[in-house]
């Protein structure tokens, strides 16, 4: 599987050192679920992408009967029932991307949230889920850490997202308009709104963390770390900018030694 390849390879690589193999093993079998899903709704090549999520849903349910058809269902198989992973881990984030595929918009930040829920909190639970960390206490870490970081990934691509056709940014604007420099300012603002939103759920996240073993947090450390900086770098813009702010390999590294030795010290 190219995506588990991918996600070992990764600046994060490091920060993935400390947890056990098959824990290791579990997280890029997972990776490469979101990976594929999200490339089936993103890419704008792809013949028949409804047919595709379609057959990934499928599949996901012949895991759940212990009955997969392919290598990835396969490896999610085992790794369901080592972690006991929740299904709804699978098929809310399906319906997020759904929901990508049809360019559904979000009227205000209440409704964005059941979008937010799907793609990146669901994530985030499965995540705690193969770190043996569950309770109330996990879910709204989950739930803090997987808002800002997809909060910051809407900020962050928000023309890229305009170029495709796609609005996050709860407002009235077309796609066209927030590409269109006459609405700068009106989208500068959003952008600033959304930023501090962002912000509110970072501090609450890490917050969230000093509750659980530290070296059970350092992938979610690395992870809000990673993010924020990466809010931080695209605010010194001023919300100003034309392409796609992204940390380097180098800022990435430094985020995760960073939560090593915070962790760790």
């Amino acid at each position: 599987m190219q995506s588990q390849n991918a996600y070992k390879k990764s600046s994060f690589g490091p920060a993935f050192f400390f947890l056990k193999k098959k824990v290791r093993r579990a997280l890029a079998n997972y990776y490469a679920f979101c990976r594929l899903a999200d490339d089936i709704a993103d890419e704008p090549n792809r013949t028949n992408p409804q047919q595709e999520l379609n057959q990934l849903a499928q599949e996901i349910e012949f895991v759940y009967v212990g009955a997969p058809k392919t290598e990835l269902g396969y490896a999610l198989w085992q790794d369901v029932r080592t972690f006991d992973i929740p299904k709804d881990r699978f098929t809310l984030l399906l319906e997020g991307m759904q929901a990508d595929l049809a360019k559904k918009r979000y009227a205000t930040y209440e409704e964005l949230d059941w979008y937010l829920y799907r793609v990146a909190v669901v994530v985030g639970m499965a995540t705690l889920d193969m770190l043996g960390v569950r309770g109330k206490d996990a879910d709204e870490l989950a739930l803090c850490l997987g808002q800002a970081v997809q909060l910051t990934n809407i900020v962050r691509d928000v023309y890229d997202d305009a170029r495709l056709g796609r609005v996050y940014l709860p407002c009235n604007l077309t796609a066209q308009e927030i590409l269109d420099n006459a609405h700068a300012a009106t989208v500068q603002d959003l952008l600033k709104q959304t930023a501090t939103r962002a912000q509110e759920k970072y501090d609450l996240a890490f917050k969230q963390m000093e509750k659980f073993w530290p070296t059970k947090m350092l992938p979610c450390r690395v992870m809000g770390l990673t993010y924020q900086k990466n809010l931080a770098k695209i605010r010194k813009t001023n919300f100003v900018f034309t392409g796609t702010i992204k940390l380097s390999k180098i800022e990435k590294l430094q985020m995760v030694f960073y939560a090593i030795i915070k962790t760790l010290f």
